[in-house]
This record gives C-alpha cells, structure tokens and sequence, in this order.
C-alpha cells in the first residue's frame, strides 16, 4: 500500500496508485464509507479521535458545496462535548438552503440556511467546516443541556493563558452574530450566551463556575494567578481572592500520575501556607453531588 495515501483514502484515489482491487478487499482496511478505505492499524480507540477520523475519511470523496457540522465540525475543531453525544456514529455533513441536502450511509444531512452560517477551511486539517461560532450555533439542535453550550463557547472564546496556548477561535460577539435569527434551540443559545467567558480551560471547569452560580454564590474568577510576595504560588481553577477560597477540579490524570499527585501536594501546601483554604472537586463530585460542592464552598466563603 503506497505511503503516500495516508490513513484514509479513496478507492479511487489506489487503483490510480497502482493499488489491485484484492488488495482493497484485505482486512486490514476499514471500510468506512462506499468508496473509502482506512488502514485499520490507524483507527482510534476514543469516541472524539473515531468521529474525527471517519469525518477525515468522507472528506476524500466530500463533494463539492458540502461541509462538516454540528457535532462533527466542533470534533474537529477540538471542543468538549458529553460523552453521550458521539454515542452515534453518523458523520455531519451540511449544504447551504440552495443545495439539496446530503444523504449516505453513515452521514447524517442538513441544510442549513445562508445566513449567518459562516463556512470556512480548517487551518491544519484542510476540509471544509462550520466555522467555529457558527459551529457553536448549531449545537443548540443537538446539546439539550445549557451547560454544555456555555462549555463549548468558553472554550470558543478562550484567550491564552498557559504557555502553548492559540488564539482564540471567535470572540463572543462572533457567537452572538452566529446566534442570531430563527433556528432550532435558539431559546438555548440566549440563555447560554451571557454565560460564555474567556477565562475557562476546560468544560469541568465550566460546569463548577456554572453550579457555583445556580447555587446563590457569587461568580469566581477564572484561573486566577495567588500571588504572594511578588511570586506567583499557583494559578487556581475557581477563585474567590478576597476571601482566599480556590476551587479545584481534580480530573483522573490527578490521581493516576505520581508526577502529577507530587505537585498538587506542594501547590496546596503553598496555598494553605498562604491563607488560602483550597476545596477540591472531583467528576463524582460534580456531576452526582454539584449540591454538596455548593455547600463546602458556601461553608469555607462563610469562614474566611
């Protein structure tokens, strides 16, 4: 199998390459699509890297006029998403009001009108997409909950903060132009967009801001720098500064990295040492007692 194929191609694109029709029928090729091969030694084990690459298959026989969406353009733009909405395994392909809307095996069609649907390329992927706010937009079809629209937005929306960090995909008046006009769960996407902020690194972190505020308590800052002494102690999650009470999420990597564990211990120290009293959260935490979370942290502000 030529190299210069990559990991997803069209049948089309191997017979050219010298490819025999046998060798396209092995079983080490994945037959994504009608049309499309992919080397089975590349696919991916989670849902977000299967989405994605099963979207990078179809492109090679996309036709012209027709891009990703919904679902599939925020995997490929890289946003949080609930586990529970790649659950299904159709590829989004969408058409502007003019086209007729896609249809296939394994693609789930849309049509979408004009405007204010912004189309762009994928920078590094090179397909193309719902850009990233007009990507937002179309989520309220298919995210039920507010939470995770204000999630996908603030991670739109987020400006660098940490070393390696982009630039921000769109500003939050580009979600608002995106939003606008009459389009399915646009009752969601108002009530999500004055909750969108620039300063939330993850969708748990979203999440925690979010029962915080459904809770009675005040909104935090966001990734908020404790300084003391002119040296920076430690960049916390949530933070409350006239109080010193931070709120932490602890993701899985906190616990099954001793490297990981090891700093945690001396950041709390430091906070501790500080004046600060640090309430840490976990996903069960979160997402089964978002109550309790609301009363530890009420309890600490009341303290402090």
């Amino acid at each position: 199998m030529p190299p210069t194929l990559g990991p997803a191609f069209s049948v089309k694109a191997a017979t050219n390459a010298g490819v025999s029709p046998r060798r396209l029928r092995a079983r080490d090729l994945d037959r994504p699509f009608r049309g499309v091969r992919v080397r089975s030694a590349t696919l991916p084990t989670d849902a977000e890297g299967d989405h994605a690459l099963r979207a990078l298959a179809y492109a090679v026989v996309l036709p012209n006029g027709q891009f990703f969406s919904h679902l599939t353009a925020a995997v490929l733009w890289g946003l949080p998403l609930p586990a529970s909405a790649l659950r299904r395994a159709d590829v989004d392909v969408a058409v502007l009001a003019t086209g007729r809307t896609p249809r296939g095996a394994r693609v789930q069609g849309h049509r979408m009108v004009q405007a204010p649907t912004r189309v762009c390329v994928h920078p590094q992927l090179g397909v193309p997409l719902l850009a990233p706010a007009s990507t937002w937009a179309s989520l309220a079809a298919v995210l039920p909950d507010v939470r995770d629209l204000v999630a996908v937005g603030d991670a739109i929306v987020r400006v660098p903060m940490f070393r390696g960090d982009g630039p921000a995909l769109a500003t939050i008046d580009d979600l608002a132009a995106a939003s606008s006009g009459r389009r399915v769960g646009v009752a969601r996407l108002r009530a999500a967009l004055p909750l969108v902020r620039e300063r939330s690194a993850s969708r748990t972190e979203t999440w925690c801001r979010l029962a915080l505020i459904d809770g009675g308590l005040p909104e935090p800052e966001l990734n908020w720098d404790v300084v003391v002494g002119g040296r920076l102690v430690a960049c916390v999650d949530l933070a409350y500064p006239r109080e010193r009470v931070a709120v932490e999420y602890e993701g899985e990597h906190h616990v099954t990295s001793p490297q990981q564990w090891s700093r945690d211990i001396e950041r709390h120290e430091a906070l501790a040492a500080a004046g600060w009293v640090v309430i840490r959260v976990t996903k069960q935490h979160l997402f089964a007692d978002a109550a309790g979370v609301v009363a530890r942290v009420r309890h600490a502000l009341a303290r402090q």
